[in-house]
């Protein structure tokens, strides 16, 4: 049977519902060695900030039983040396593309939202304001609503693109959080990013990563990953891109089923390469299985 599996991600048109999740793809280049990006429903790129940024000290990377510890820090060339090269190179690939965007201040992610405008490859923007790993910024707005609101409401004023707000878990309530920015006007909302976490080295007695305290994702985060798509869905009126542990076709039909509109693969990247294609392959063949014709049939789809 033909399976239908474009999705529609708050105006984003995706012919598929799997794009890649911000920090474990770069912009794509080392992964179109093994497929063509073009079969991805969307390339999400790794953060973007206004000015350059070294990231954290090292080490900042360590695997866990069931996942991985990572505190990278957004490093990253800038908004120019990414327009110049990474988004100049993603522009030939036919895919659409969402950039996620940094600061460390309200008026960083203005200032990079402005220079993104002049670009007409884009599709949307994830706005990252969410991640644990940066001492300004990122998470500081996340896990605030009237912060939450003042950035995104901000951004809005300066994009009519598809405003895709990326939350983060390490909140009491997400919904709330969910709540806010759909108030200020984001289209869609991506959950989770990842949790905080820390490793020890007891032979050392030293922790595993430089800033102690890092974001950890993979297998470990997907119930956490589910429950808060789940609640955010009942919460919400806007769609949902879903991420969070997913490295098989079935486990984005659970976030599917959950509230999710579109998912994205992150962790598993790092383990196989393919591992994007594999989920749209596998999501496809659970369609087929169980005489699913349309993949949007399955949002919220969760029987209780």
């Amino acid at each position: 049977m033909t399976v239908n599996m474009q999705v529609n991600l708050g105006g984003l048109v995706m012919k598929n519902p799997v794009t890649t999740a911000s920090g474990t793809f770069a912009s794509g280049r080392e992964y179109s060695n093994f497929f063509s990006l073009c079969d991805l429903g969307a390339v999400t790129t790794k953060g973007v900030s206004f000015k350059p940024w070294a990231g954290n000290a090292t080490p900042r990377i360590a695997e866990t039983a069931s996942g991985m510890l990572n505190s990278i820090g957004l490093q990253n060339p800038g908004v120019e040396a990414f327009i110049k090269g990474d988004l100049a190179w993603l522009a030939t690939q036919n895919v659409p593309i969402i950039v996620n965007v940094s600061g460390h201040s309200l008026n960083e992610y203005v200032q990079v939202i402005e220079a993104l405008e002049t670009q007409e490859s884009i599709g949307a923007y994830e706005l990252n304001i969410s991640c644990p790993n940066v001492d300004a910024g990122g998470m500081t707005f996340g896990c605030n609503a009237k912060k939450a609101e003042e950035v995104v409401r901000a951004v809005r004023e300066k994009t009519k693109l598809p405003l895709i707000v990326k939350l983060t878990p390490n909140v009491t309530d997400i919904t709330e959080i969910a709540r806010a920015a759909e108030a200020a006007g984001a289209d869609a909302l991506s959950l989770i990013n990842t949790v905080l976490g820390m490793g020890i080295n007891a032979k050392t007695r030293k922790p595993q990563l430089a800033r102690v305290v890092g974001g950890l994702s993979g297998p470990a985060v997907k119930p956490i990953a589910l429950r808060a798509v789940y609640e955010t869905y009942k919460a919400v009126k806007i769609p949902l891109l879903g991420m969070g542990g997913i490295s098989s076709g079935e486990d984005a039909i659970e976030f599917i089923l959950a509230g999710a509109t579109a998912v994205a693969v992150g962790t598993a990247n790092f383990v196989t390469p393919s591992a994007a294609i594999d989920v749209i392959s596998g999501m496809t063949h659970y369609c087929e299985t169980y005489g699913v014709g349309d993949i949007n049939e399955l949002i919220g789809g969760l029987l209780c």
